[in-house]
């Protein structure tokens, strides 16, 4: 189970979503393009501009919400040993203090 989690992590990272994505759109320009004789080489650089535009883009709000998952975790790790605290001082015990 251990192991499942760490590479969830990993593939969780936008990094690494849009490396396996630019890949992907790579191999298909590679295959398709060359072969496509319908549209004109204008045509084909805009296609390619904008797929790396979107996959830009796309980046920009995996991390951002990467971000803000961590965030959420500082706060909700915060609020544990808050609450740990309160229940500590509560019933007489030394408050405990977690250092990472």
């Amino acid at each position: 189970m251990i192991i499942y989690k760490q590479n969830m992590k990993f593939f969780r990272n936008p990094n690494v979503t849009i490396a396996v994505f630019a890949v992907y759109t790579a191999a298909m320009y590679a295959i398709f393009m060359p072969k496509n004789n319908e549209v004109s080489v204008t045509e084909k650089w805009i296609t390619a501009g904008v797929s790396i535009a979107v996959l830009a883009l796309l980046w920009v709000l995996l991390r951002k919400r990467e971000k803000l998952r961590r965030e959420r975790e500082k706060e909700m790790q915060a609020l544990k040993e808050e609450r740990r605290n309160k229940i500590a001082e509560n019933t007489g015990e030394q408050p405990v203090k977690k250092d990472k």
